[in-house]
């Protein structure tokens, strides 16, 4: 069941389409990535489906409610924790969550309760009474996070939430989306620059210049848009040769590139005593990203100028 459905969204700004024609699903409870270099559309989009920002053409379906009908509605129905704080650093952390509560009916001993709860789940305890403008970067983060799900958001939109923080804030902000995920069934939609944040979503999105570029699972994108490869040591150049496969020297190593491990099988047995010390790694998503923005879409993986060999994967 989808929860998002966005249907033909574009947006101009003057002459420059910055959301063109993009279409696309999310499941309920999915844990969504929405991927793109800087400038690709994705704040734009988001800020659209906030309703943030006004659309010139498409259909934006949040929840089931159309936004053009009933934006309030859909508000309610979302929670944002953007890029850049939106808290007011001259009030204290509690202060800040109290006065958007308030925006949403919490008030009272529902504001209390609530309050408990997040500082609970999110370690604010020895916050609340210090002014946001004095807190660490990961320490706002972690507020920002409280103030988008004060009112209990069937969809939270996380966008680049772990950019700069220490790994410790990075693991509590992830199990706190996992706690939302596994006991609210809570929708995550995520834009993020750490490809192994990506690489744990169900779904995957990459859009370019407003526009779709690929889509799936990470396992369907890295078999499409990579391929695995063995690294060999302790062999000569004459010996890599011999696989005819496409290659490059690192260190003191050789880095031949597969198409999959069933290959990688077939030159084991084939050159047994090539493959006396190796290793077979998988297709990264970093290389996914890569590929797919630079547009060297290659079956197999994109191979440059440095690889040796006559043949592509």
């Amino acid at each position: 069941m989808s929860v998002i459905e966005i249907s033909n969204l574009t947006k101009y700004f003057k002459d420059v389409k910055a959301v063109d024609c993009l279409s696309f699903k999310v499941d309920k409870g999915a844990l969504f990535a929405f991927l793109g270099v800087n400038g690709a559309g994705k704040s734009t989009t988001i800020n659209i489906m906030c309703g943030q920002l006004s659309k010139d053409e498409g259909k934006v379906i949040i929840d089931g409610v159309d936004i053009d009908k009933d934006s309030a509605s859909v508000k309610n129905k979302i929670g944002v924790v953007f890029q850049n704080s939106v808290l007011d650093k001259s009030l204290s952390v509690r202060d800040n969550l109290q006065s958007r509560a308030s925006l949403y009916g919490i008030v009272g001993e529902n504001f209390e309760n609530k309050l408990k709860e997040l500082s609970s789940i999110l370690d604010l305890g020895n916050l609340l009474k210090r002014k946001v403008g004095k807190l660490s970067g990961g320490q706002r983060r972690r507020i920002d996070i409280a103030r988008a799900l004060l009112h209990d958001p069937k969809i939270l939109i996380l966008d680049e939430p772990t950019t700069g923080l220490d790994p410790y804030t990075r693991k509590m902000i992830w199990k706190v989306i996992d706690k939302l995920r596994d006991e609210n069934d809570v929708t995550i939609f995520l834009t993020t620059h750490y490809m192994e944040e990506a690489s744990d979503s169900d779904y995957i999105v990459v859009i370019d210049e407003g526009k779709v570029l690929a889509e799936g699972t990470p396992l369907e994108l890295k078999n499409k848009y990579t391929g695995d490869y063995v690294t060999l040591y302790g062999i000569k150049e004459e010996e890599v040769k011999l696989l005819k496969k496409p290659y490059k020297k690192i260190k003191d190593a050789y880095r031949v590139f597969i198409e999959d491990t069933s290959e990688a099988t077939s030159l084991i047995m084939k050159h047994p005593k090539i493959f006396q010390d190796y290793e077979i790694i998988k297709g990264k998503l970093d290389d996914v990203f890569i590929n797919l923005t630079n547009k060297e879409i290659k079956e197999g993986g994109d191979y440059s100028e440095d690889i040796n060999g006559t043949s592509e994967a």
